[in-house]
Protein backbone atom coordinates (compact mmCIF):
# COMPACT_ATOMS: atom_id res chain seq x y z
CA UNK A 1 0.00 0.00 0.00
CA UNK A 2 1.42 3.36 -0.98
CA UNK A 3 2.36 5.63 1.86
CA UNK A 4 0.16 8.67 2.15
CA UNK A 5 1.81 12.06 2.20
CA UNK A 6 2.00 13.64 5.61
CA UNK A 7 -0.68 16.33 5.58
CA UNK A 8 0.95 18.03 8.53
CA UNK A 9 4.29 18.48 6.79
CA UNK A 10 5.13 22.16 6.41
CA UNK A 11 5.01 23.56 2.89
CA UNK A 12 8.29 24.66 1.39
CA UNK A 13 8.60 28.42 1.51
CA UNK A 14 8.72 30.07 -1.89
CA UNK A 15 10.98 33.04 -2.55
CA UNK A 16 9.04 36.25 -2.90
CA UNK A 17 9.13 37.47 -6.49
CA UNK A 18 9.03 41.21 -7.08
CA UNK A 19 6.19 42.18 -9.44
CA UNK A 20 7.03 43.18 -12.99
CA UNK A 21 6.02 46.75 -13.75
CA UNK A 22 6.50 49.34 -16.45
CA UNK A 23 8.25 52.66 -16.06
CA UNK A 24 6.65 55.74 -17.59
CA UNK A 25 8.64 58.88 -18.42
CA UNK A 26 7.61 61.84 -20.60
CA UNK A 27 10.00 62.99 -23.34
CA UNK A 28 10.01 66.12 -25.46
CA UNK A 29 12.45 67.96 -27.65
CA UNK A 30 15.15 69.74 -25.68
CA UNK A 31 15.87 69.43 -21.97
CA UNK A 32 13.48 66.56 -21.23
CA UNK A 33 15.01 64.35 -23.93
CA UNK A 34 18.52 64.82 -22.54
CA UNK A 35 17.31 64.23 -18.99
CA UNK A 36 15.53 61.08 -20.20
CA UNK A 37 18.84 59.86 -21.62
CA UNK A 38 20.48 60.33 -18.20
CA UNK A 39 17.53 58.54 -16.59
CA UNK A 40 17.87 55.55 -18.92
CA UNK A 41 21.65 55.43 -18.54
CA UNK A 42 21.27 55.33 -14.75
CA UNK A 43 18.54 52.68 -14.95
CA UNK A 44 20.61 50.39 -17.15
CA UNK A 45 23.66 50.93 -14.92
CA UNK A 46 21.92 50.06 -11.64
CA UNK A 47 19.16 47.74 -12.93
CA UNK A 48 20.71 45.69 -15.76
CA UNK A 49 18.05 43.00 -15.36
CA UNK A 50 15.01 45.27 -15.22
CA UNK A 51 12.17 43.12 -16.56
CA UNK A 52 9.53 45.73 -17.36
CA UNK A 53 9.17 48.13 -20.24
CA UNK A 54 10.36 51.73 -20.18
CA UNK A 55 7.68 53.73 -21.98
CA UNK A 56 8.72 57.19 -23.12
CA UNK A 57 5.49 59.11 -23.65
CA UNK A 58 5.91 61.65 -26.44
CA UNK A 59 3.30 64.40 -27.03
CA UNK A 60 2.40 64.82 -30.67
CA UNK A 61 2.06 68.05 -32.66
CA UNK A 62 -1.34 69.69 -32.51
CA UNK A 63 -3.18 72.93 -31.84
CA UNK A 64 -2.03 73.03 -28.20
CA UNK A 65 1.65 72.99 -29.23
CA UNK A 66 2.94 76.08 -31.10
CA UNK A 67 6.10 74.08 -31.91
CA UNK A 68 6.62 70.41 -32.58
CA UNK A 69 7.24 68.81 -29.16
CA UNK A 70 8.66 65.55 -30.51
CA UNK A 71 12.27 64.49 -30.08
CA UNK A 72 13.89 65.07 -33.49
CA UNK A 73 15.15 62.13 -35.50
CA UNK A 74 18.88 61.86 -34.87
CA UNK A 75 21.52 60.61 -32.42
CA UNK A 76 19.66 61.55 -29.23
CA UNK A 77 16.44 59.81 -30.28
CA UNK A 78 18.50 56.80 -31.36
CA UNK A 79 20.20 56.73 -27.95
CA UNK A 80 16.87 56.73 -26.12
CA UNK A 81 15.73 53.72 -28.12
CA UNK A 82 19.10 51.93 -27.95
CA UNK A 83 18.92 52.20 -24.15
CA UNK A 84 15.62 50.35 -24.20
CA UNK A 85 13.13 53.19 -24.20
CA UNK A 86 9.95 52.65 -26.20
CA UNK A 87 8.89 56.03 -27.59
CA UNK A 88 5.10 56.03 -27.45
CA UNK A 89 3.01 58.86 -28.93
CA UNK A 90 0.04 60.45 -27.20
CA UNK A 91 -2.28 63.33 -28.06
CA UNK A 92 -2.57 66.52 -26.02
CA UNK A 93 -6.27 67.23 -25.84
CA UNK A 94 -6.40 69.38 -22.68
CA UNK A 95 -3.04 70.86 -21.64
CA UNK A 96 -0.16 71.13 -24.15
CA UNK A 97 2.31 73.99 -24.03
CA UNK A 98 0.15 76.08 -21.68
CA UNK A 99 0.58 73.45 -18.96
CA UNK A 100 3.28 70.91 -19.92
CA UNK A 101 3.01 69.23 -16.51
CA UNK A 102 -0.24 67.86 -17.91
CA UNK A 103 1.80 65.51 -20.10
CA UNK A 104 2.17 63.14 -17.15
CA UNK A 105 -1.63 63.08 -16.88
CA UNK A 106 -2.62 62.72 -20.53
CA UNK A 107 0.25 60.39 -21.38
CA UNK A 108 -1.04 57.67 -19.06
CA UNK A 109 -3.75 56.86 -21.62
CA UNK A 110 -1.05 55.55 -23.98
CA UNK A 111 0.19 52.89 -21.52
CA UNK A 112 -1.04 49.29 -21.65
CA UNK A 113 -4.12 48.80 -19.44
CA UNK A 114 -3.93 46.58 -16.40
CA UNK A 115 -0.12 46.63 -16.19
CA UNK A 116 1.36 48.20 -13.03
CA UNK A 117 3.44 51.30 -13.65
CA UNK A 118 5.74 53.74 -11.91
CA UNK A 119 5.96 57.27 -13.29
CA UNK A 120 9.20 59.21 -12.87
CA UNK A 121 10.04 62.77 -13.85
CA UNK A 122 12.89 62.86 -16.34
CA UNK A 123 15.13 64.79 -13.92
CA UNK A 124 15.63 61.63 -11.87
CA UNK A 125 18.50 59.16 -11.58
CA UNK A 126 17.87 55.55 -10.55
CA UNK A 127 20.58 54.71 -8.02
CA UNK A 128 19.83 51.12 -6.90
CA UNK A 129 17.79 48.06 -7.97
CA UNK A 130 14.10 48.89 -8.15
CA UNK A 131 13.31 45.22 -7.53
CA UNK A 132 14.17 45.96 -3.89
CA UNK A 133 11.38 48.53 -3.58
CA UNK A 134 8.24 46.79 -2.18
CA UNK A 135 5.65 48.53 -4.35
CA UNK A 136 2.05 47.80 -3.42
CA UNK A 137 0.38 48.74 -6.67
CA UNK A 138 -3.07 48.47 -5.10
CA UNK A 139 -2.10 51.22 -2.62
CA UNK A 140 -0.66 54.07 -4.68
CA UNK A 141 1.57 56.80 -3.36
CA UNK A 142 3.86 59.55 -4.59
CA UNK A 143 6.92 61.53 -3.61
CA UNK A 144 7.08 63.02 -0.13
CA UNK A 145 10.16 65.08 -1.01
CA UNK A 146 7.95 68.13 -1.07
CA UNK A 147 7.62 71.57 0.47
CA UNK A 148 4.42 73.45 1.24
CA UNK A 149 4.09 75.15 -2.14
CA UNK A 150 0.27 74.98 -2.29
CA UNK A 151 -2.10 76.38 -1.14
CA UNK A 152 -1.16 79.83 0.10
CA UNK A 153 -4.00 80.75 2.47
CA UNK A 154 -4.83 84.44 2.75
CA UNK A 155 -4.99 86.32 6.01
CA UNK A 156 -8.78 86.33 5.94
CA UNK A 157 -9.26 82.65 5.09
CA UNK A 158 -10.12 80.03 4.31
CA UNK A 159 -7.11 78.20 5.74
CA UNK A 160 -5.44 74.98 4.69
CA UNK A 161 -8.22 72.88 6.17
CA UNK A 162 -11.03 74.78 4.46
CA UNK A 163 -9.30 74.75 1.08
CA UNK A 164 -8.43 71.05 1.11
CA UNK A 165 -11.80 70.00 2.57
CA UNK A 166 -13.59 71.78 -0.29
CA UNK A 167 -11.72 69.56 -2.73
CA UNK A 168 -12.40 66.35 -0.84
CA UNK A 169 -16.07 67.30 -0.69
CA UNK A 170 -16.10 68.01 -4.43
CA UNK A 171 -14.98 64.45 -5.20
CA UNK A 172 -16.94 62.79 -2.38
CA UNK A 173 -13.80 61.68 -0.53
CA UNK A 174 -13.36 61.29 3.22
CA UNK A 175 -11.31 64.28 4.30
CA UNK A 176 -10.66 63.30 7.92
CA UNK A 177 -8.97 60.00 7.02
CA UNK A 178 -6.46 61.87 4.84
CA UNK A 179 -5.10 63.96 7.71
CA UNK A 180 -1.82 63.37 9.50
CA UNK A 181 -2.98 64.02 13.05
CA UNK A 182 0.60 64.09 14.35
CA UNK A 183 0.93 67.48 12.66
CA UNK A 184 -0.72 70.63 14.06
CA UNK A 185 -3.93 72.05 12.66
CA UNK A 186 -3.38 74.53 9.81
CA UNK A 187 0.20 73.35 9.23
CA UNK A 188 0.65 72.25 5.61
CA UNK A 189 2.10 68.81 6.46
CA UNK A 190 -1.15 67.83 8.19
CA UNK A 191 -2.80 67.66 4.75
CA UNK A 192 -2.07 65.06 2.10
CA UNK A 193 0.31 66.67 -0.40
CA UNK A 194 2.88 65.14 -2.73
CA UNK A 195 5.55 66.09 -5.20
CA UNK A 196 4.49 64.56 -8.53
CA UNK A 197 8.08 63.49 -9.32
CA UNK A 198 7.00 59.87 -9.01
CA UNK A 199 3.76 58.00 -8.46
CA UNK A 200 2.54 54.46 -9.07
CA UNK A 201 -0.61 52.35 -9.40
CA UNK A 202 -1.86 49.02 -10.69
CA UNK A 203 -3.39 50.41 -13.91
CA UNK A 204 -2.35 53.50 -15.88
CA UNK A 205 -5.72 53.82 -17.63
CA UNK A 206 -7.73 53.80 -14.38
CA UNK A 207 -5.32 56.16 -12.67
CA UNK A 208 -4.96 58.43 -15.69
CA UNK A 209 -8.70 58.75 -16.29
CA UNK A 210 -9.34 59.80 -12.70
CA UNK A 211 -6.28 62.06 -12.64
CA UNK A 212 -7.50 63.81 -15.79
CA UNK A 213 -11.09 64.19 -14.61
CA UNK A 214 -9.94 65.53 -11.24
CA UNK A 215 -7.46 68.02 -12.72
CA UNK A 216 -9.96 69.33 -15.30
CA UNK A 217 -12.68 69.76 -12.68
CA UNK A 218 -10.34 71.78 -10.46
CA UNK A 219 -9.00 73.85 -13.35
CA UNK A 220 -12.31 74.56 -15.10
CA UNK A 221 -14.65 74.82 -12.11
CA UNK A 222 -12.68 75.36 -8.90
CA UNK A 223 -14.54 75.46 -5.58
CA UNK A 224 -15.01 78.99 -4.31
CA UNK A 225 -12.54 78.25 -1.49
CA UNK A 226 -9.82 78.23 -4.16
CA UNK A 227 -10.51 81.84 -5.15
CA UNK A 228 -7.15 83.61 -5.29
CA UNK A 229 -5.13 80.37 -5.31
CA UNK A 230 -2.64 79.79 -8.14
CA UNK A 231 -3.05 76.50 -10.01
CA UNK A 232 -0.23 76.94 -12.50
CA UNK A 233 2.15 75.16 -12.01
CA UNK A 234 0.61 73.31 -9.06
CA UNK A 235 -2.47 71.74 -10.67
CA UNK A 236 -1.01 68.23 -10.95
CA UNK A 237 0.09 68.32 -7.31
CA UNK A 238 -3.33 69.57 -6.19
CA UNK A 239 -5.16 66.77 -8.02
CA UNK A 240 -2.67 63.97 -7.23
CA UNK A 241 -3.41 63.48 -3.50
CA UNK A 242 -7.13 63.35 -4.23
CA UNK A 243 -6.58 60.61 -6.82
CA UNK A 244 -4.25 58.64 -4.56
CA UNK A 245 -6.60 58.88 -1.58
CA UNK A 246 -9.53 57.85 -3.75
CA UNK A 247 -7.70 54.68 -4.78
CA UNK A 248 -6.96 53.77 -1.15
CA UNK A 249 -3.37 54.95 -1.14
CA UNK A 250 -1.58 57.45 1.03
CA UNK A 251 1.67 58.63 2.58
CA UNK A 252 3.02 55.42 4.02
CA UNK A 253 2.59 52.70 1.40
CA UNK A 254 6.38 52.58 0.79
CA UNK A 255 9.15 52.33 3.38
CA UNK A 256 10.66 55.77 3.90
CA UNK A 257 14.01 56.58 2.38
CA UNK A 258 13.92 54.33 -0.70
CA UNK A 259 12.55 56.41 -3.58
CA UNK A 260 13.94 59.92 -3.35
CA UNK A 261 16.57 58.33 -1.15
CA UNK A 262 18.61 55.15 -1.50
CA UNK A 263 17.07 54.00 -4.81
CA UNK A 264 16.33 57.17 -6.77
CA UNK A 265 17.34 60.82 -6.81
CA UNK A 266 14.99 63.53 -8.11
CA UNK A 267 17.72 66.11 -8.62
CA UNK A 268 15.52 68.71 -10.41
CA UNK A 269 18.46 70.50 -12.10
CA UNK A 270 22.09 69.52 -12.57
CA UNK A 271 23.45 72.48 -10.53
CA UNK A 272 21.25 71.36 -7.62
CA UNK A 273 22.51 67.80 -8.00
CA UNK A 274 26.10 68.95 -7.61
CA UNK A 275 25.23 71.37 -4.82
CA UNK A 276 23.34 69.07 -2.50
CA UNK A 277 23.25 65.37 -3.41
CA UNK A 278 25.39 62.58 -1.94
CA UNK A 279 28.78 61.69 -3.40
CA UNK A 280 27.34 58.39 -4.65
CA UNK A 281 24.88 60.29 -6.89
CA UNK A 282 27.64 62.48 -8.34
CA UNK A 283 29.81 59.40 -8.87
CA UNK A 284 26.95 57.63 -10.66
CA UNK A 285 26.38 60.63 -12.93
CA UNK A 286 30.05 60.68 -13.89
CA UNK A 287 30.15 56.92 -14.47
CA UNK A 288 27.17 56.87 -16.83
CA UNK A 289 28.29 59.92 -18.84
CA UNK A 290 31.93 58.86 -19.24
CA UNK A 291 31.81 56.56 -22.32
CA UNK A 292 32.80 58.41 -25.49
CA UNK A 293 29.70 57.44 -27.53
CA UNK A 294 27.53 58.83 -24.71
CA UNK A 295 29.61 61.97 -24.40
CA UNK A 296 29.36 62.62 -28.12
CA UNK A 297 25.57 62.85 -27.87
CA UNK A 298 25.08 64.45 -24.44
CA UNK A 299 27.49 67.34 -24.97
CA UNK A 300 24.88 68.76 -27.35
CA UNK A 301 23.00 70.01 -24.27
CA UNK A 302 24.76 73.00 -22.75
CA UNK A 303 24.06 72.30 -19.04
CA UNK A 304 25.46 68.76 -19.38
CA UNK A 305 28.42 70.01 -21.41
CA UNK A 306 29.35 72.66 -18.88
CA UNK A 307 28.39 70.98 -15.58
CA UNK A 308 29.66 67.47 -16.35
CA UNK A 309 32.27 67.67 -19.07
CA UNK A 310 33.72 71.16 -18.40
CA UNK A 311 33.80 70.57 -14.63
CA UNK A 312 31.47 73.42 -13.65
CA UNK A 313 29.67 70.90 -11.45
CA UNK A 314 32.71 70.54 -9.23
CA UNK A 315 32.78 74.33 -8.87
CA UNK A 316 29.11 74.32 -7.87
CA UNK A 317 29.72 71.54 -5.35
CA UNK A 318 32.62 73.41 -3.79
CA UNK A 319 30.33 76.32 -2.89
CA UNK A 320 28.44 74.25 -0.29
CA UNK A 321 28.97 71.99 2.67
CA UNK A 322 26.71 69.06 1.75
CA UNK A 323 26.34 68.19 5.43
CA UNK A 324 25.12 71.69 6.30
CA UNK A 325 23.13 73.06 3.38
CA UNK A 326 20.99 76.20 3.46
CA UNK A 327 17.50 75.39 4.71
CA UNK A 328 15.77 76.90 1.69
CA UNK A 329 16.42 75.86 -1.90
CA UNK A 330 16.15 79.50 -2.97
CA UNK A 331 19.37 80.28 -1.11
CA UNK A 332 21.17 77.50 -2.99
CA UNK A 333 19.87 78.74 -6.33
CA UNK A 334 20.85 82.34 -5.55
CA UNK A 335 24.40 81.31 -4.62
CA UNK A 336 24.71 79.35 -7.87
CA UNK A 337 23.41 82.30 -9.88
CA UNK A 338 25.89 84.68 -8.27
CA UNK A 339 28.72 82.49 -9.55
CA UNK A 340 27.17 81.97 -13.01
CA UNK A 341 26.51 78.31 -12.28
CA UNK A 342 22.72 78.15 -12.54
CA UNK A 343 22.27 76.27 -15.82
CA UNK A 344 19.11 74.59 -17.00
Amino acid sequence: MAERPNAAAPALSQPEIAPVFNIFVVVQSGRLAYEAALFLLSLRHTNPGFAGRVILGEPQPGPLWPRDPRVPIGPLRDMLEDLGGTITPFESAHFGAAYPYGNKIEGLAALPPGEPFVFFDTDTLITAPLSEVPFDFDSPSASLRVTGTWPEPSLYGPGYGGIWKSLYDRFELDFDSSLDLSQPDEYWRRYLYFNAGYFFHRCPREFGARFLATALSIRDDPPEELLGQTLNPWLDQVALPLVIHGFGGGRDTLPPGMLDGSHSCHYRALPLLYAREDDRVVDLLHAITAPNPVKKVLKGYDPILRMVYQNKGAMARALFDQTDLPRKERAIRNALRRDGLWLR
